[in-house]
């Protein structure tokens, strides 16, 4: 196969994005690598910190320890720790060991979490006490995991604790590094399931390298920066890009849920320069700013993904900000990240009023060196990539996408492989977003909704991202959320809505009047001249990794019972 190697993976050194924190250990030992927080007293957060130096030396013990334990290079290792000191010294001692990190969002539920490690197969498995609990009580993978380490007490599974791992690893030795190569197997991240079943997504050490390089290069990301680590797996990243991690203290399966004062605190106290948070989260920091006249002077950038960020959350983040701080959205996926941006400086009121108007919502400009083009839609595998197959800009079909961070495979899922990746006609490897997309004549990128989720009349496709945008303009709608119920092809478009907290009407006169004015848009646009049904909805179901997506399959199964 014909695949964009990173830079740093054609030197003939080896290809391990743990080198990078050996590097900063070097460079700046005393330098801060982590902030993770101890408790709450009197309202305030505490924090306890770990150098460079720490931060390297800790790793490198741990990886001894699972050496001297039997863990062996390759080996898969399921993880299940809170984010903290703990679970970056353990991370990064599996990539300095060359054993593979297993990674499963706990939030996903207990019966795909138990499939998803089912199919990992597991050698050993790394957690705290209550995730070994439910490992024994809920049998997870009983059949290949062999060996367990305990964050806390041991109780009668066996294995060893986290202190008896480090024991074993402590002393002098050398550095540990393994020789991993580019096409190595470096770890394998769970996909959250949020519109289809969770799939392993196989990252090689090539992979991690480029999104460094590619990280670093596109939001300019300088050694010295201090990053907000609200998503966990994306703060990985920030000993290999040189910056000091902040873990805030938030439940990081519930976003939506973080205290805004909580966020406030760590980024005054360590002068936060760089977020990456999803849309959910950020609607709770831009509205508390808002509220209270907030300003983050600090901060220089503000990342978003996991699903299209609102046009108000961006205006309200880059209002607290100075006026050289940006908000970006970059766009992309767990099999691919990233594949494009937008910044708020770029997100002007003609691009904001397209969205409004049904245009769909435009995530900017591919991220070199990727490409990406716009694939005639289909549901079906596409086995060779051919020019007949790509559609000029203006058109709609599925984005999809080539670059030194797409990945090649799912972990033993080898139909939804085929379903996901096409071979172009040179050998290289082109990933499937599953998003339907176009160009616009500018070269910029248009998203307009999952594939999986389109409705599909008679008439022809509708596009949630689309559609939606049109009816969140509506004066008491939070949010909605298009389904279709029937067969595809004769499917009848239903709106779901989840009304705006706040208003001094009762709910039935509020409800009347937005079912009202959800019709007249609907008259306006030729294609939603079919859209007659609104249902109200107290919550809408979203993915439990960014708390963003809408879960529009289970909202559909919900309204199949609305009489």
């Amino acid at each position: 196969m014909n695949v964009p190697q990173p830079d740093s993976a054609r030197s003939g050194k080896p290809c391990n994005v743990a080198a990078a924190l050996a590097e900063q250990a070097r460079e700046r030992p005393d330098s801060a690598a982590i902030h993770y927080p101890v408790g709450v007293r009197q309202g305030r957060v505490l924090y306890h910190s770990a150098s460079y130096a720490k931060l390297d030396a800790l790793s490198d013990c741990y990886a001894r320890g699972l050496a001297h334990y039997g863990v062996e290079r390759g080996a898969r290792v399921a993880l299940m720790v809170p984010p903290g000191l703990d679970f970056f010294a353990l991370f990064f001692a599996l990539f300095k060991a060359g054993i593979v990190p297993v990674l499963i969002d706990p939030g996903i539920g207990l019966k795909p979490l138990k499939q998803c490690l089912e199919e990992a197969e597991p050698e050993a498995f790394i957690g705290i006490t209550k995730a070994q609990i439910a490992r024994v009580l809920l049998r997870w993978s009983p059949q290949s995991i062999r060996r367990t380490v305990t964050i806390g007490p041991r109780l009668g599974w066996g294995g060893v604790t986290l202190a008896d791992l480090a024991r074993r690893g402590e002393g002098a030795g050398p550095p540990v590094l393994a020789d991993t190569q580019p096409d190595e197997t470096a770890a394998v991240l769970f996909t959250s399931g949020s519109t289809g079943i969770p799939k392993g997504v196989v990252y090689d050490h090539r992979h991690f390298v480029a999104q460094v390089e590619m990280l670093r290069n596109t939001f300019d990301i300088r050694p010295g920066e201090v990053d907000l680590a609200t998503f966990p797996p994306f703060a990985l990243f920030d000993p290999a890009l040189g910056m000091t991690t902040v873990v805030p203290y938030m439940d990081p399966t519930r976003p939506a849920k973080a205290n805004p004062r909580y966020l406030l605190q760590a980024i005054e106290q360590f002068s936060v320069s760089n977020i990456f948070g999803s849309p959910a989260l950020l609607k709770v920091l831009g509205s508390y700013c808002e509220k209270h006249d907030q300003q983050l002077p600090t901060l220089k950038r503000v990342l978003s993904a996991g699903a299209a960020v609102p046009a108000q959350t961006v205006e309200k983040m880059q209002r607290a900000m100075t006026t050289g701080g940006r908000v970006y959205t970059p766009y992309g996926a767990t099999e691919c990240l990233p594949v494009a941006v937008i910044s708020s400086a770029q997100m002007n009121p003609e691009l904001v009023a397209a969205t409004r108007t049904g245009r769909g919502t435009c995530v900017g400009y591919p991220v070199a060196p990727n490409q990406v083009k716009i694939l005639r839609l289909t549901d079906e595998v596409v086995k060779q990539l051919h020019e007949t197959d790509l559609l000029p800009a203006g058109e709609l079909g599925e984005i999809i996408v080539q670059g030194p961070t797409t990945t090649e495979r799912y972990w033993r899922r080898d139909a939804q492989t085929r379903l996901a990746k096409i071979v172009d006609e040179n050998g290289g490897i082109w990933h499937r977003m599953g998003d339907a997309g176009y160009f616009d004549h500018e070269g910029r990128l248009w998203f307009c909704g999952r594939k999986s989720q389109r409705v599909q009349t008679a008439s022809g496709d509708l596009f949630a991202d689309q559609v939606e945008a049109i009816f969140n303009t509506v004066e008491g709608v939070e949010r909605s959320a298009l389904i279709g119920l029937g067969e595809p092809g004769q499917q009848v478009p239903v709106l779901c809505v989840e009304l705006r907290r706040g208003h001094t009407a009762s709910k039935a006169t509020l409800e009347h009047a937005v079912a009202v004015a959800i019709r007249e848009h609907a008259t306006q646009h030729d294609s939603l001249r079919g859209l007659e049904r609104v249902l109200f909805h107290p919550g809408f179901p979203v993915d439990t990794r960014h708390n963003s997506k809408i879960g529009r399959e289970k909202l559909a199964l919900w309204a199949l019972k609305q009489s």
